[in-house]
């Protein structure tokens, strides 16, 4: 397994940890597909719970914004398909593990990284926590579930009204309007999160995955609507507004 994501499956608890530090654990590709073989690993391994949460001041600042603007214009289409492709697998794992999952998030979640959050059942946030979209800055179109995944977590007013004005959500504020449901002390969220997806471990399993069945969002929606995503992204990646957009943030 790559170091960008380490895994460990002990006494029935999975536990995946991005380990990118040093770039926030942007998601490249190598990140991506790091992450996809290793919930591939825990769908053959079927644990009873699995634990995500990540090394370093930041969960994930999403898309690596330079990797997309230093890419040749006429690649660019192909690059973008791999990264929201694979994060889309990834979100689908999550979201079709026959596990409960768990994420602690802190620091800074921003772009496509949300659909780590957004793809997991329980959510424990410090109170350093913050998620932004920052596309219409940028000039991308949201993927990573902002618009197939978040208006169904939280309204979808208040869904457009975050990402139209890329509004950051504080950790309280996520907390209030549902984003996470579990809002910790500074350094107390893997704790947390732990001790959470331990307890599921010890639930009965049967009653889990019935549970799981029934209130997880319909699969086939999701796909349809990370493939809309994903075409929109593709559209929007290889337009002039795309170019200016990324040239003033990486300048800032």
């Amino acid at each position: 397994m790559s170091e960008l994501v380490l895994y460990q499956n002990r006494d029935g608890l999975a536990r995946l940890t991005l380990n990118r530090p040093e770039r926030h654990n942007a998601l490249v590709p190598e990140l991506l597909d790091a992450l996809a073989d290793a919930l591939a690993r825990a769908h053959g391994e079927a644990p009873r719970a699995l634990l995500l949460d990540a090394n370093g001041r930041s969960f994930s600042t999403g898309g690596d914004v330079a990797g997309f603007y230093h890419t040749p214009r006429e690649q660019r289409r192909d690059y973008a398909h791999h990264v929201v492709g694979r994060l889309n697998d990834v979100i689908l794992a999550l979201l079709t593990l026959p596990c409960p999952t768990v994420v602690a998030v802190h620091g800074t979640v921003t772009g496509g990284s949300l659909g780590l959050v957004l793809g997991c059942d329980i959510a424990v946030a410090g109170p350093r926590a913050n998620f932004a979209p920052w596309y219409t800055v940028v000039g991308y179109s949201p993927d990573g579930g902002w618009t197939a995944l978040m208006p169904e977590r939280i309204g979808r007013a208040r869904a457009l009204d975050i990402q139209l004005l890329n509004r950051r959500v504080s950790a309280e504020e996520a907390h209030r309007i549902g984003l996470v449901q579990h809002l910790v002390n500074e350094g107390e969220e893997v704790d947390r999160a732990l001790a959470l997806a331990q307890q599921l471990c010890r639930a009965q399993p049967s009653s889990v995955r019935h549970t799981l069945a029934l209130t997880r969002p319909d699969p086939h929606r999701v796909r349809a609507a990370l493939d809309d995503e994903r075409q929109h992204f593709l559209e929007q990646i290889d337009s002039d507004e795309a170019d200016s957009g990324m040239a003033d943030f990486l300048a800032r």
